[in-house]
Protein backbone atom coordinates (compact mmCIF):
# COMPACT_ATOMS: atom_id res chain seq x y z
CA UNK A 1 0.00 0.00 0.00
CA UNK A 2 1.78 3.12 -1.23
CA UNK A 3 0.30 6.05 0.68
CA UNK A 4 2.08 8.58 -1.52
CA UNK A 5 0.08 7.42 -4.54
CA UNK A 6 -3.36 7.78 -3.01
CA UNK A 7 -5.59 10.03 -5.10
CA UNK A 8 -8.53 12.08 -3.92
CA UNK A 9 -11.93 10.73 -4.85
CA UNK A 10 -15.50 10.43 -3.65
CA UNK A 11 -15.90 8.78 -0.26
CA UNK A 12 -17.01 5.16 -0.52
CA UNK A 13 -20.62 4.64 0.48
CA UNK A 14 -21.50 2.20 3.25
CA UNK A 15 -24.61 0.09 2.99
CA UNK A 16 -27.31 1.88 5.00
CA UNK A 17 -28.21 -1.48 6.60
CA UNK A 18 -24.78 -1.48 8.27
CA UNK A 19 -25.43 1.71 10.22
CA UNK A 20 -25.33 1.67 14.01
CA UNK A 21 -28.78 1.30 15.59
CA UNK A 22 -30.20 4.52 17.02
CA UNK A 23 -29.86 3.16 20.53
CA UNK A 24 -27.56 3.62 23.51
CA UNK A 25 -24.41 1.51 23.71
CA UNK A 26 -21.31 1.14 25.84
CA UNK A 27 -17.58 0.95 25.46
CA UNK A 28 -16.48 -2.64 26.10
CA UNK A 29 -13.30 -2.72 28.20
CA UNK A 30 -11.25 -5.74 29.40
CA UNK A 31 -12.42 -5.41 33.02
CA UNK A 32 -15.97 -6.18 31.89
CA UNK A 33 -15.33 -8.84 29.21
CA UNK A 34 -16.32 -11.92 31.19
CA UNK A 35 -19.37 -10.46 32.92
CA UNK A 36 -20.57 -8.82 29.70
CA UNK A 37 -20.36 -12.07 27.73
CA UNK A 38 -22.10 -14.01 30.50
CA UNK A 39 -24.96 -11.53 30.96
CA UNK A 40 -25.37 -10.27 27.36
CA UNK A 41 -26.98 -6.98 28.61
CA UNK A 42 -29.58 -5.14 26.56
CA UNK A 43 -27.44 -2.46 24.93
CA UNK A 44 -27.74 -1.20 21.38
CA UNK A 45 -24.12 -1.70 20.38
CA UNK A 46 -20.58 -1.89 21.71
CA UNK A 47 -17.51 0.16 20.87
CA UNK A 48 -13.87 -0.84 21.24
CA UNK A 49 -10.56 0.89 20.57
CA UNK A 50 -9.35 -0.47 17.24
CA UNK A 51 -5.65 -0.56 18.07
CA UNK A 52 -6.20 -2.95 20.98
CA UNK A 53 -7.23 -5.68 18.51
CA UNK A 54 -4.66 -5.30 15.74
CA UNK A 55 -2.95 -8.57 16.65
CA UNK A 56 -6.12 -10.52 15.73
CA UNK A 57 -5.46 -13.10 18.40
CA UNK A 58 -5.61 -13.68 22.12
CA UNK A 59 -8.32 -13.25 24.72
CA UNK A 60 -9.32 -9.70 23.80
CA UNK A 61 -9.80 -10.55 20.13
CA UNK A 62 -11.76 -13.70 20.98
CA UNK A 63 -14.05 -11.71 23.30
CA UNK A 64 -14.66 -9.12 20.61
CA UNK A 65 -15.67 -11.77 18.06
CA UNK A 66 -17.95 -13.47 20.59
CA UNK A 67 -19.63 -10.17 21.39
CA UNK A 68 -19.87 -9.34 17.67
CA UNK A 69 -22.16 -12.35 17.24
CA UNK A 70 -24.89 -10.52 19.19
CA UNK A 71 -24.06 -6.80 18.97
CA UNK A 72 -23.29 -4.20 16.35
CA UNK A 73 -19.71 -2.95 16.73
CA UNK A 74 -18.17 0.49 16.39
CA UNK A 75 -14.38 0.49 15.90
CA UNK A 76 -12.99 3.67 17.43
CA UNK A 77 -9.36 4.52 16.72
CA UNK A 78 -6.91 6.82 18.47
CA UNK A 79 -3.81 6.28 16.33
CA UNK A 80 -4.34 7.56 12.79
CA UNK A 81 -3.06 11.04 13.71
CA UNK A 82 -5.09 12.48 10.85
CA UNK A 83 -3.90 16.03 11.41
CA UNK A 84 -0.19 15.26 11.60
CA UNK A 85 2.26 16.50 8.97
CA UNK A 86 3.85 13.03 9.05
CA UNK A 87 2.94 10.65 6.22
CA UNK A 88 -0.03 8.46 7.01
CA UNK A 89 1.10 5.24 8.62
CA UNK A 90 0.42 2.61 5.98
CA UNK A 91 1.09 -0.29 8.37
CA UNK A 92 -1.45 1.10 10.82
CA UNK A 93 -4.04 1.47 8.07
CA UNK A 94 -3.36 -2.04 6.77
CA UNK A 95 -3.93 -3.45 10.28
CA UNK A 96 -7.14 -1.46 10.59
CA UNK A 97 -8.33 -2.80 7.22
CA UNK A 98 -7.68 -6.37 8.33
CA UNK A 99 -9.63 -5.77 11.54
CA UNK A 100 -12.52 -4.23 9.62
CA UNK A 101 -12.64 -7.21 7.26
CA UNK A 102 -12.73 -9.62 10.20
CA UNK A 103 -15.23 -7.78 12.43
CA UNK A 104 -17.44 -6.11 9.79
CA UNK A 105 -18.21 -3.14 12.07
CA UNK A 106 -21.16 -0.82 11.62
CA UNK A 107 -18.91 2.22 12.11
CA UNK A 108 -15.20 3.10 11.99
CA UNK A 109 -13.93 6.33 13.51
CA UNK A 110 -10.93 8.38 14.59
CA UNK A 111 -10.29 11.96 15.72
CA UNK A 112 -9.83 15.45 14.29
CA UNK A 113 -6.40 15.85 15.85
CA UNK A 114 -2.70 15.11 15.57
CA UNK A 115 -0.58 13.06 17.93
CA UNK A 116 2.81 12.45 16.32
CA UNK A 117 5.83 14.28 14.94
CA UNK A 118 8.42 12.08 13.27
CA UNK A 119 8.97 9.15 15.60
CA UNK A 120 7.69 11.00 18.68
CA UNK A 121 4.15 10.13 19.80
CA UNK A 122 2.41 12.37 22.29
CA UNK A 123 -0.01 9.73 23.59
CA UNK A 124 -2.68 12.42 23.44
CA UNK A 125 -5.24 13.84 21.02
CA UNK A 126 -3.91 17.30 20.24
CA UNK A 127 -6.01 20.07 18.65
CA UNK A 128 -5.33 21.63 15.27
CA UNK A 129 -5.12 25.28 14.30
CA UNK A 130 -8.40 25.93 12.52
CA UNK A 131 -6.96 27.39 9.34
CA UNK A 132 -7.78 26.88 5.67
CA UNK A 133 -4.43 25.15 5.20
CA UNK A 134 -5.12 22.70 8.02
CA UNK A 135 -8.62 22.06 6.69
CA UNK A 136 -7.34 21.25 3.18
CA UNK A 137 -4.73 18.95 4.74
CA UNK A 138 -7.35 17.12 6.80
CA UNK A 139 -9.66 16.71 3.81
CA UNK A 140 -6.87 15.07 1.82
CA UNK A 141 -5.93 12.81 4.73
CA UNK A 142 -9.47 11.69 5.51
CA UNK A 143 -10.08 11.04 1.82
CA UNK A 144 -6.89 8.96 1.58
CA UNK A 145 -7.89 6.84 4.57
CA UNK A 146 -11.38 6.31 3.19
CA UNK A 147 -10.02 5.25 -0.17
CA UNK A 148 -7.57 2.84 1.47
CA UNK A 149 -10.24 1.30 3.69
CA UNK A 150 -12.89 1.27 0.97
CA UNK A 151 -15.50 2.84 3.25
CA UNK A 152 -16.55 6.09 4.85
CA UNK A 153 -15.20 6.86 8.31
CA UNK A 154 -16.47 9.09 11.11
CA UNK A 155 -14.35 11.83 12.64
CA UNK A 156 -14.70 12.97 16.24
CA UNK A 157 -14.20 16.41 17.76
CA UNK A 158 -11.69 16.39 20.61
CA UNK A 159 -11.65 18.29 23.89
CA UNK A 160 -9.06 21.07 24.04
CA UNK A 161 -7.26 23.14 26.62
CA UNK A 162 -5.67 25.80 24.44
CA UNK A 163 -6.51 27.69 21.24
CA UNK A 164 -4.26 28.80 18.40
CA UNK A 165 -4.05 32.52 17.69
CA UNK A 166 -3.65 31.73 13.98
CA UNK A 167 -7.06 30.02 13.72
CA UNK A 168 -9.23 31.49 10.97
CA UNK A 169 -12.52 29.79 11.80
CA UNK A 170 -14.35 28.17 14.69
CA UNK A 171 -13.89 24.51 15.56
CA UNK A 172 -17.47 23.76 14.59
CA UNK A 173 -17.13 25.38 11.17
CA UNK A 174 -13.90 23.45 10.63
CA UNK A 175 -15.62 20.17 11.51
CA UNK A 176 -18.66 20.92 9.36
CA UNK A 177 -16.53 21.82 6.33
CA UNK A 178 -14.31 18.77 6.81
CA UNK A 179 -17.30 16.44 6.76
CA UNK A 180 -18.82 18.15 3.74
CA UNK A 181 -15.63 18.25 1.67
CA UNK A 182 -14.38 14.73 2.45
CA UNK A 183 -17.71 12.94 2.56
CA UNK A 184 -16.97 11.50 5.99
CA UNK A 185 -19.49 11.31 8.79
CA UNK A 186 -19.27 12.88 12.24
CA UNK A 187 -18.95 11.24 15.61
CA UNK A 188 -20.09 14.13 17.77
CA UNK A 189 -18.71 14.03 21.29
CA UNK A 190 -21.15 16.11 23.34
CA UNK A 191 -18.99 15.92 26.44
CA UNK A 192 -16.01 17.28 24.49
CA UNK A 193 -18.14 20.16 23.23
CA UNK A 194 -19.15 21.00 26.80
CA UNK A 195 -15.59 20.70 28.15
CA UNK A 196 -14.13 22.91 25.40
CA UNK A 197 -16.99 25.42 25.70
CA UNK A 198 -16.28 25.84 29.41
CA UNK A 199 -12.52 26.05 28.85
CA UNK A 200 -12.70 28.58 26.01
CA UNK A 201 -15.93 30.45 26.73
CA UNK A 202 -18.01 29.68 23.64
CA UNK A 203 -21.69 28.73 23.41
CA UNK A 204 -22.03 24.94 23.03
CA UNK A 205 -25.44 25.39 21.39
CA UNK A 206 -23.80 27.39 18.60
CA UNK A 207 -21.62 24.33 18.00
CA UNK A 208 -24.67 22.08 17.65
CA UNK A 209 -26.40 24.54 15.35
CA UNK A 210 -23.46 24.56 12.90
CA UNK A 211 -23.44 20.80 12.30
CA UNK A 212 -25.65 19.34 9.56
CA UNK A 213 -27.99 16.75 11.13
CA UNK A 214 -27.48 14.19 8.37
CA UNK A 215 -23.73 14.12 9.06
CA UNK A 216 -23.99 12.98 12.70
CA UNK A 217 -23.91 9.17 12.84
CA UNK A 218 -22.79 8.58 16.42
CA UNK A 219 -22.68 10.57 19.66
CA UNK A 220 -20.31 10.12 22.61
CA UNK A 221 -21.06 10.93 26.24
CA UNK A 222 -18.52 10.72 29.07
CA UNK A 223 -17.50 12.22 32.38
CA UNK A 224 -14.97 14.97 32.99
CA UNK A 225 -12.80 16.14 35.90
CA UNK A 226 -12.49 19.68 37.24
CA UNK A 227 -8.98 20.94 37.99
CA UNK A 228 -8.28 24.11 39.95
CA UNK A 229 -5.23 26.24 39.17
CA UNK A 230 -4.04 29.59 40.46
CA UNK A 231 -5.52 31.40 37.46
CA UNK A 232 -8.82 29.50 37.36
CA UNK A 233 -10.56 26.22 36.65
CA UNK A 234 -10.21 23.87 33.71
CA UNK A 235 -12.29 20.85 32.73
CA UNK A 236 -10.43 17.75 31.57
CA UNK A 237 -12.02 14.98 29.53
CA UNK A 238 -11.00 12.00 31.67
CA UNK A 239 -13.73 9.44 30.92
CA UNK A 240 -13.57 8.58 34.62
CA UNK A 241 -16.89 9.87 35.97
CA UNK A 242 -20.62 9.60 35.33
CA UNK A 243 -21.98 11.97 32.70
CA UNK A 244 -22.52 15.40 34.28
CA UNK A 245 -26.01 16.90 34.51
CA UNK A 246 -25.07 19.80 32.23
CA UNK A 247 -23.81 17.34 29.61
CA UNK A 248 -27.08 15.39 29.80
CA UNK A 249 -28.90 18.66 29.15
CA UNK A 250 -26.69 19.41 26.16
CA UNK A 251 -27.27 15.87 24.91
CA UNK A 252 -31.03 16.45 25.04
CA UNK A 253 -30.50 19.58 22.93
CA UNK A 254 -28.40 17.53 20.50
CA UNK A 255 -31.17 14.96 20.13
CA UNK A 256 -33.66 17.75 19.48
CA UNK A 257 -31.47 18.94 16.60
CA UNK A 258 -30.14 15.68 15.17
CA UNK A 259 -32.91 13.25 16.05
CA UNK A 260 -32.26 9.80 17.54
CA UNK A 261 -28.58 8.94 16.98
CA UNK A 262 -26.56 5.95 18.19
CA UNK A 263 -25.10 7.09 21.51
CA UNK A 264 -22.14 5.66 23.37
CA UNK A 265 -21.30 5.91 27.05
CA UNK A 266 -17.49 6.16 27.27
CA UNK A 267 -15.82 5.17 30.53
CA UNK A 268 -12.12 4.32 30.27
CA UNK A 269 -10.47 4.96 33.64
CA UNK A 270 -11.57 4.31 37.22
CA UNK A 271 -14.02 1.86 35.73
CA UNK A 272 -17.13 1.22 37.86
CA UNK A 273 -19.00 -2.07 38.19
CA UNK A 274 -20.81 -3.05 35.01
CA UNK A 275 -24.20 -2.25 36.56
CA UNK A 276 -23.15 1.36 37.14
CA UNK A 277 -22.13 1.68 33.51
CA UNK A 278 -25.40 0.11 32.36
CA UNK A 279 -27.27 2.65 34.48
CA UNK A 280 -25.73 5.42 32.36
CA UNK A 281 -26.64 3.52 29.19
CA UNK A 282 -30.26 3.21 30.34
CA UNK A 283 -30.45 6.93 31.02
CA UNK A 284 -29.21 7.69 27.51
CA UNK A 285 -31.70 5.16 26.13
CA UNK A 286 -34.54 6.90 27.97
CA UNK A 287 -33.63 10.23 26.35
CA UNK A 288 -33.32 8.54 22.96
CA UNK A 289 -36.77 7.01 23.29
CA UNK A 290 -38.22 10.38 24.26
CA UNK A 291 -36.60 11.78 21.12
CA UNK A 292 -38.21 9.02 19.03
CA UNK A 293 -41.58 9.83 20.61
CA UNK A 294 -41.30 13.54 19.77
CA UNK A 295 -40.62 12.72 16.12
CA UNK A 296 -43.50 10.23 15.95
Amino acid sequence: MDVSNWRAGPAPQMDAAAALPARAGMGLRPQHYLEFLQRRPDVGFIEVHSENYFGQGGKAYDCLLRARADYAVSLHGVGLSLGSADPLNRDHIAELKRLIDAVEPAAVSDHVCWSSVGTVYANDLLPLPYTREALDHMVRRVDAVQQALGRRILVENVSSYLEFECSQMSEWDFLAELAQASGCGILLDVNNIYVSACNHGFDPHAYLAAIAPHKVEEIHLAGFTRKQFEDGEILIDTHSRPVADDVWQLYAAALARFGPVATLIEWDTDLPPLDDLLHEVRHAQTLLEASHARIA
